[in-house]
């Protein structure tokens, strides 16, 4: 029995009756959105949970189980923080338009806008340029809102019309508008100029001694660049620098920034978009140094998939988008939290 002071279990029939508009909500939404990817012709993927290396990025954290094969020995596997490197491979085996509601697995996160277990709708298109899917994020947005019935979506005093044509805003401009700083004078041959930036930033944000020029980067981005974005409409924030690619293909005409996009409504990001990177070669690098860096600051690293880096080497150029499922459900349905958004809160929550 619940204490006095403690509330009653996520599964009491009040609690949940709370929660349940939310939860109609998502399973509308849901229907609109396979709807609509059914219509446009892809093909919903159900990929492996259980993987090799669960993303080399430098600051996302998996969590590791061990499994026992049939003879005894061990292998240690992550559980996912994105269904990439699985829809990678099925592009290179010739899939040329999928989407996934996939589970993915964060450590280190929770709040309102991030659970340690989550669904991120991701979806690719071979043989297409990043505007496309950065066109159909957009579409996908106003589906879900239309799913609800909702006009504008609000979160912490913040409103976006989900139906309104969005911002486009590069990031260069959006440093230089809202932080005075020129971000691209401190970015050449693909690498960041930590002290230009320490420099430019010192009066904006608290910089660190070991702070990176990554590091900078961010501190700048949330602090300053993040709660003026999708005021009044949705932001599409776009040419990312290459230092900040990920998994994304340096822009042709301007090898300074990367085909990487981000979208946001009422400050919080929804989507991440990308080019798609399909140098085997330069993706390994980019991975050893972000592992190399992860070392450095965590004391751990994850193996790099081999499978995927052979994948990305005769994969179709190709464009990818993942969107927050929960958060875009919370905007959608007028939440306020991601936890009332999913079936069954985090184990071990009440």
């Amino acid at each position: 029995m619940a204490g006095i002071d403690q509330p009653s279990p996520w599964w009491s029939p009040g609690r949940h009756a709370d929660r349940k508009p939310f939860l109609m909500a998502r399973a509308a939404i849901t229907r609109a959105l396979r709807t609509w990817f059914d219509e446009q012709g892809f093909a919903e993927a159900e990929t492996g949970i259980l993987q090799v290396s669960p993303g080399n990025e430098t600051h996302l954290h998996a969590p590791r189980t061990e499994l026992t094969r049939g003879d005894g020995t061990h292998a240690t596997r992550y559980l996912r923080t994105s269904p990439e490197f699985a829809a990678k491979k099925l592009l290179a085996a010739g899939e040329a338009k999928i989407f996934e509601f996939a589970r993915v697995f964060r450590d280190r996160e929770r709040g309102d806008l991030h659970l340690p277990e989550f669904t991120m709708l991701e979806w690719y298109r071979a043989n297409a340029a990043y505007d496309a899917v950065m066109a159909d994020t957009i579409v996908v947005i106003a589906h879900a809102a239309q799913a609800t019935g909702i006009g504008q979506f609000a979160f912490r005093g913040r409103i976006a019309d989900p139906f309104a044509e969005p911002e486009l805003l590069t990031v260069a401009v959006a440093f230089e508008r809202f932080a005075g700083i020129d971000l691209l004078a401190t970015v050449a041959d693909g690498e960041g100029d930590r002290t230009a930036l320490a420099e430019a930033a010192k009066s904006r944000v608290r910089i660190a001694d070991d702070d990176t020029w990554s590091d900078i980067f961010s501190k700048v981005l949330v602090e300053h660049i993040e709660p003026n974005l999708g005021q009044g409409r949705l932001t599409v924030l776009f040419e990312y620098p290459v230092p900040e690619a990920a998994l994304a293909r340096a822009k042709a005409s301007d090898p300074r920034v990367a085909e990487r996009f981000e979208i946001y409504a009422c400050g919080v990001e929804l989507a991440n978009g990308f080019g798609e990177l399909t140098d085997a070669a330069e993706q390994r690098q980019r991975f050893t140094l972000a592992m190399d860096e992860k070392a450095r600051r965590y004391g751990e690293r994850y193996p790099l998939d081999e499978d995927f880096l052979q994948a990305v080497a005769v994969m179709p150029e190709a464009s990818g988008v993942a969107l927050g499922f929960d958060r875009l459900v919370m905007l959608a349905s007028g939440a306020l939290r991601v936890d009332q958004v999913v079936w069954t809160p985090p184990a071990g929550e009440a």
